[in-house]
């Protein structure tokens, strides 16, 4: 059985993520590979692929394992966190 995961409301109401992403690049390399054809081959929406190249949704560990795997590439060169990206710096309110 197949399965294919679509963000839900909830999930696209999260603000942008501390989760940074070298998706877009990646499939550019892969012979200018589309987000449906990644979507496919990761089993999720097209939109999900969009929602997570643009930092919107952050993607489950098991989605984010199968992104690296897809693209041969290791999970850290896929995704880059940064803790402090989404916290106000003093005196910036």
């Amino acid at each position: 059985m197949v399965h294919k995961f679509t963000i839900t409301g909830k999930e696209s109401e999260m603000a942008t993520s501390s989760i940074q992403n070298k998706i877009r690049t990646l499939r550019f390399h892969a012979g200018e590979m589309t987000q449906q054809e990644l979507a496919d081959q990761v089993r999720v929406s097209r939109q999900t692929i969009v929602a997570i190249e643009k930092g919107n949704y952050s993607p489950s560990l098991e989605l984010a394992f199968r992104l690296a795997h897809i693209f041969k590439t290791p999970l850290e060169e896929v995704f880059t966190y940064d803790p402090d990206a989404n916290i106000p710096k003093k005196g910036n309110r």
